[in-house]
């Protein structure tokens, strides 16, 4: 049986990340609009979206392609949360990271079985 992706822990985790991000985001400097926030909001939304683009492809290979770019927006994304701290002090940031560090073990986890 497949697993339809809006029923995956780790696409609903990172639907909640694109929220909370977005809430985040507006916290952040005006100027930053179309750098940092745009670069964040992309991110956000990379991960949950090839999460979900991977899971209709027709193969294991094909999905963990995806889930591989999931994660890589995921660094790309705590990257730019760590940026965001270290500039503008913001707030609330460990709560985005513990979240990020969970969707990680979660898409390796899912890799590591689909190309076993």
């Amino acid at each position: 049986m497949v697993i339809e992706y809006k029923q995956l822990t780790v696409w609903q985790k990172s639907m909640d990340l694109a929220e909370a991000v977005y809430h985040l985001t507006t916290t952040l400097p005006k100027d930053e609009l179309y750098d940092l926030v745009s670069q964040m909001r992309r991110s956000v939304v990379s991960i949950a979206s090839n999460i979900a683009e991977g899971s209709k492809r027709g193969s294991r290979k094909e999905y963990a392609h995806f889930l591989r770019h999931a994660y890589g927006s995921v660094a790309e994304l705590e990257t730019q949360l760590l940026i965001a701290q270290r500039i503008y002090k913001t707030k609330g940031i460990e709560k985005h990271l513990d979240i990020i560090v969970e969707i990680q073990k979660m898409l390796s986890t899912i890799i590591k079985k689909l190309t076993l």
